[in-house]
């Protein structure tokens, strides 16, 4: 059975962002909301989470590597990033 892979941006309590990889978007910020996600999100500090953007990729590679492209970019490249996201999804 083939499955979605994604890479998702989520906005965390103390604005900052947080980009991963699942194959399951609810369970995935569900864990992260309950503080069994990764190790960053797991502070109070950064709950509860909102997730703000998801892509969907047809392997693991593909997903993953859009999650580490998005990890290197400075905090104004990010918001680019997403901006540019959200305007061409709106295009659709």
């Amino acid at each position: 059975m083939a499955s979605n892979h994604y890479f998702y941006v989520l906005l965390c309590h103390d604005n900052t962002f947080y980009g991963g990889y699942t194959t399951d978007l609810a369970r995935r910020l569900k864990e992260h909301n309950d503080g069994v996600g990764a190790k960053y999100t797991r502070l109070k500090k950064r709950r509860p989470l909102k997730m703000i953007h998801a892509e969907v990729f047809l392997d693991r590679s593909s997903a993953t590597k859009a999650e580490a492209a998005f990890k290197k970019l400075s905090r104004p490249q990010k918001e680019r990033y997403l901006k540019q996201q959200q305007a061409k999804n709106q295009i659709r």
